[in-house]
């Protein structure tokens, strides 16, 4: 088993400042195998904002595998959005876009949906998915493929279909191909965990779509600042929502939901499957 703490949107320049410290408690406590930042490290993509989120990404156990968002890229400097769109970003925090983590049970792959000509939409590229399918396509089928973005493939009905990174179908497609696993993303402040089976109807497949809340900033959007720790078997994935506690501080695990995989389809564990083994 490994164990991926799942941290998004901490937007540096807008945090709560009596989160950081418990925050980072509580991640060495949990002895992750890896932290996944899933994107928008900053509020305004300055670069002392990006000096804190690095300072606080300093403070946490690693390997990480980071990714930029949208709020990354600066938005008011017209010559830096278009000319060096995530100039600091790889100054501060890495120039490593396409990041990836192997190990004998796990692949987690970093990829950047951040974009200039949009506001704060993203999207995915044919080259950014050749590129996953090379490094995930030939691994061993025990290997639980994880794919990091910004911007979200998956998303409850609630939701516009607008607010999915542009060329979802196309990637997801490919994802099919190499047997992509788990998408992790961030992006909306709202937690979210499901079956891609609801929205993309591709035969004999559908991953597992795991959505960050805000871990530490103050743009809630009506949820509590939050984050997800998975727990990743080769054909079962665990994933705990920690929510931070109002009233007596500190987070909490809030929801535990439970997947399993048969043959390259994720759903929903449900009680005689979990009693069953599977």
């Amino acid at each position: 088993m490994r164990t991926l703490v799942h941290l998004s949107d901490l937007h540096f320049g807008r945090v709560d400042p009596a989160l950081l410290e418990p925050l980072r408690k509580l991640v060495h406590e949990l002895a992750p195998d890896v932290v996944v930042v899933s994107g928008d490290l900053t509020q305004r993509a300055r670069s002392e904002e990006f000096e804190e989120a690095k300072a606080f990404l300093d403070t946490l156990p690693g390997p990480q595998i980071v990714v930029p968002g949208n709020h990354d890229i600066s938005l008011y400097n017209v010559f830096r959005r278009f000319a060096k769109p995530l100039d600091r970003y790889k100054r501060y925090i890495t120039d490593d876009l396409c990041p990836v983590f192997l190990d004998d049970e796990i692949a987690v792959v970093g990829v950047n949906t951040a974009r200039s000509l949009t506001i704060k939409d993203g999207r995915v590229n044919k080259e950014q998915v050749t590129r996953i399918h090379e490094r995930l396509g030939g691994l061993p089928p025990h290997i639980t493929r994880i794919v990091v973005t910004h911007h979200p493939f998956d998303l409850p009905e609630t939701f516009e279909e607008r607010d999915l990174v542009n060329r979802a179908p196309m990637a997801m497609e490919v994802f099919a191909q190499c047997g992509v696993d788990v998408l992790l993303a961030g992006h909306m402040h709202v937690s979210h965990a499901a079956s891609t089976a609801t929205r993309y109807q591709i035969d004999a497949y559908a991953a597992l779509v795991v959505q960050a809340g805000t871990a530490t900033s103050t743009r809630g959007r009506g949820e509590t600042n939050s984050f997800n720790v998975l727990r990743v078997e080769p054909e079962r994935v665990e994933v705990d929502r920690y929510g931070w506690d109002v009233v007596n501080g500190g987070y909490r695990v809030v929801l535990t939901e439970k997947f399993v995989r048969g043959g390259n389809v994720w759903a929903p564990a449900s009680e005689g499957m979990l009693a069953a083994g599977i």
